[in-house]
């Protein structure tokens, strides 16, 4: 893109993601080229913060997409893009589309720049400014890093205290992503699960080491005791103006609730079960059947299968199965490379 841009004699400025993008507005963009699928920010999310931008709020976007749906289009619309332009890139295509977008900046703009006599002066203040907005983009990238590693630290805590590793966290996010991405839910949507899911089990930090640790079945008591982990984790992460801890409570509060309507602690059935919690609870089990616990030894692959195809629109969704069955590959390869 950038080639076949520079060629046509466009000036391009690149963005790493999306928090660069957002912050490079600063530097007098004509038009703006975004893929939909990005990690920390998605395409969807900065076309929203470009609309909500009062200085910006009128910059054209074009969308650069493999998505063909309807729907994922049709959510790029509603969230403010010009243009789409589909992969694999036209070099024709590019150059038609681009003309046409800036032909409608340049008519919405009231002055012109005065190139030859400012050029000096902007070059140097741009400079500048490249480097301040560097150092924002970067301040920003390293908030959301530290953001998702306090929630994932959160989440080793409550580990460590049940299964003595913090692998299981790391398996059963990266299978819930897999799946999420399976069932088609968009890009940012999976990202979220992915550092949220590791949350669901963080309200065992409240569960007594006697229950938690023992090593045979519980009693009825004790049983109800261990149910309350869901809720305790609820308000733990309860009252967040964080989207990322909002959605671990969905999560903490719902992976244990079963299609059938039989599970706890609200007994929700179908979809009202939170979808966040459907993929959740099958990336969950998944990983404690083939994983050693304190009451159990591991069950082998074929076998948590069997029980996984057995739990089919009794304790799953179907559809969450199949998505997770169509990645299976992909979900032993990340059990692989997180063993303990």
């Amino acid at each position: 893109m950038e080639a076949i841009l520079t060629g046509l004699g466009y000036r391009v400025e690149l963005a790493e993601d999306g928090f660069e993008a957002v912050a490079k507005l600063g530097l007098d963009i004509d038009l703006v080229l975004c893929d939909l699928m990005m990690p920390g920010m998605d395409g969807f999310e900065v076309v929203r913060q470009i609309r909500a931008h009062e200085k910006v709020s009128d910059l054209p976007v074009c969308m650069v997409t493999s998505l063909s749906g309807k729907e994922q289009r049709l959510r790029a619309v509603e969230a403010g893009a010009n243009d789409f332009v589909a992969k694999p890139v036209d070099r024709l295509e590019i150059e038609v589309r681009v003309k046409a977008l800036l032909k409608m900046q340049q008519a919405q703009k009231a002055l012109k720049r005065h190139r030859a006599e400012l050029e000096e002066t902007v070059e140097r203040r741009t400079a500048s400014l490249r480097e301040a907005l560097q150092a924002m983009s970067q301040a920003q990238r390293n908030a959301h890093a530290a953001h998702v590693e306090t929630i994932q630290r959160l989440a080793v805590a409550a580990e460590y205290k049940d299964e003595d590793t913090a692998n299981h966290i790391h398996r059963m996010s990266h299978f819930a992503r897999l799946v999420a991405c399976e069932l088609e839910l968009p890009p940012g949507h999976c990202e979220l699960i992915l550092y949220a899911s590791p949350m669901h089990d963080v309200g065992k930090l409240g569960i007594p080491d006697k229950i938690l640790l023992k090593p045979g079945k519980l009693d009825s008591a004790e049983w109800e005791i261990m149910k309350t982990h869901t809720t305790i984790g609820g308000r733990i992460l309860s009252d967040s103006n964080s989207e990322l801890l909002r959605t671990g409570e969905i999560i903490a509060l719902s992976h244990h609730e079963k299609w059938d309507g039989s599970g706890y602690p609200h007994g929700l059935a179908g979809d009202a079960i939170p979808i966040e919690g459907r993929i959740s609870a099958i990336a969950d089990v998944f990983d404690a059947l083939t994983s050693r616990r304190p009451y159990k030894e591991p069950f082998s692959v074929e076998k948590s299968l069997e029980i996984i195809e057995e739990g089919r629109g009794s304790h799953f969704d179907s559809d969450v199965v199949d998505a997770f069955l169509r990645q299976l590959d992909a979900i032993l390869l990340k059990r692989s490379e997180y063993s303990d």
